[in-house]
């Protein structure tokens, strides 16, 4: 029902296995189920939430003709949950260590986001949900977005900790205390806690969880930003609340609370919203100009555009993915950041493939249960199952084995996935390596010499970002 909805109206589909087609796995508990008659978007709802705005309500000098509402109308709902983040980011944050207690939640936030939780089902992520309602409910503005926002997502960071009789308003209010008593102080709680509530019970066995890790998977996620190479400086001066990562160039950690869509800079191409660790990955693969590279589960570009970047537009950036849609929103984006040279191309992940090319470079980023991107998507803790961990292995293997046969001599492959379970990450990548002796483990970050570690696990808690694992191969 849920699909048809989204069909008829021009939505996102419901986020699922973007390769099997399948939800990732069922939810753990039963949510409330009502029609989503209340859920379905008008017309009017597409238009941009500052078009009916009183003119000194607008950005100066931005004049919102109604192709260009719907042209950002339609940008804002291609964009995945890190760009929901860019209305979603609380105040600008202290330095970590006895940050002061924000006020009390009020009632009508509450109730806000009591009927979005009401909209998550087992085929309606949370996400999604806060985006669908948000394009029905206009009136709100961007600082009441961001609460609502903090609010349903601080749900199903304390979910475990919440009275399972109290009302969804009354439940909201547990979690918010909880997330209060959290940030007032990160040791309040001790990490035997956290491990046993913070995070389902089948993940012990697939992991290490440190005590800061499980620390950083409770606290707010930090919204990154990657700006056109070289342009970093320039960037920071024109939108201000940004800092640089030592960690990639270009990338710049925004705490700022500012409408990031309407900026002059995001309407010129100036920066993309992409988390850290995907930024490193493109940097791991170290794309030359001239080169032929091939970003195989492309997804809406995010990694693709920019390799592309780093090749400075010249040689080529295969880009391919199952859902046409997703390529589309590729394009556009390639417009906007003046990135040409790309190719897009429809691939359901089987033996055969798109184009006969042999490449320089190819990046499977594959689909994966998303265990490291926990603390900007909370909710798919109590929807990820072990049962789908396993089954989508089998998938990463089965991509692997199907592009391996496309490296060039001397050609690298990278893999990467924003998960930490074992399943997922190393035990993959050592069944690969050992049925494959043409391809030899090559250091992660070429850059930084041979004594590189061939396979590298990004931590949360090290990057403020995404975790991430990343595997390199060199074809002999």
């Amino acid at each position: 029902m849920a699909d048809d909805v989204y069909k008829r109206y021009g939505l996102p589909p419901v986020e699922s296995n973007t390769w099997t087609g399948r939800p990732y796995c069922k939810i753990r508990q039963t949510w409330p189920r009502r029609a989503l008659a209340h859920h379905i978007p008008t017309k009017q709802a597409f238009s941009h939430p500052l078009a009916g705005a009183r003119s000194h309500d607008r950005p100066p000098g931005q004049i919102f003709s109604a192709r260009r509402r719907l042209r950002l109308a339609s940008a804002r709902l291609d964009l995945e949950l890190p760009v929901l983040e860019a209305k979603t980011q609380p105040s600008p944050q202290p330095p970590r260590g006895g940050p002061s207690p924000e006020p009390a939640i009020d009632s009508t936030t509450l109730n806000h986001a009591a009927r979005i939780l009401d909209g998550v089902t087992e085929d309606i992520r949370a996400d999604a949900a806060l985006r669908h309602y948000f394009l029905e409910t206009r009136r709100l503005g961007p600082r009441e977005r961001r609460t609502i926002s903090r609010a349903v997502f601080a749900y199903f960071r304390w979910w475990q900790w919440l009275d399972p009789q109290a009302s969804a308003q009354k439940q909201l209010e547990q979690a918010w205390s909880m997330h209060q008593r959290f940030i007032a102080d990160e040791r309040s709680l001790k990490p035997e806690t956290l491990a046993a509530r913070a995070v389902p019970s089948w993940l012990r066995d697939e992991m290490e969880m440190p005590a800061e890790y499980l620390r950083q998977l409770q606290r707010e996620p930090a919204l990154w930003l990657r700006a056109r190479p070289g342009t970093a400086a320039k960037l920071i001066a024109e939108l201000g609340a940004c800092e640089l990562s030592p960690r990639a160039p270009d990338a710049l950690r925004y705490f700022g609370t500012q409408d990031l869509f309407v900026t002059p800079a995001f309407h010129r191409g100036a920066f993309e919203i992409q988390d850290l660790a995907s930024q490193i990955v493109s940097h791991a693969a170290a794309p030359k100009p001239g080169q032929t590279w091939w970003d195989a589960c492309a997804g809406e570009g995010g990694k693709a555009l920019h390799l592309a970047a780093l090749m400075g537009n010249k040689g080529v950036v295969w880009a391919s993915d199952r859902n046409e849609r997703r390529l589309q929103v590729l394009k556009r984006r390639a417009a906007r950041a003046e990135i040409f040279n790309y190719r897009a191309a429809v691939w359901d992940g089987t033996a055969k493939l798109p184009t006969k090319t042999k490449f320089d470079g190819i990046l499977i980023d594959a689909p994966c249960s998303g265990v490291g991107t926990w603390q900007r998507n909370p909710h798919a803790r109590w929807t990820t199952t072990i049962e789908s961990v396993r089954e989508l292995a089998r998938l990463q293997r089965a991509l692997l084995e199907h592009v391996a046969g496309a490296l060039k001599p001397a050609g690298r492959l990278l893999y990467s996935v924003c998960t930490l379970t074992r399943t997922e990450t190393t035990a993959v990548a050592e069944a690969f390596s050992a049925a494959h002796p043409e391809l030899e483990p090559s250091p992660a970050f070429s850059a930084a010499g041979p004594a590189t570690p061939a396979a590298v696990t990004l931590w949360p808690q090290e990057l403020n970002a995404n975790g991430m694992f990343i595997a390199v191969w060199r074809k002999r």
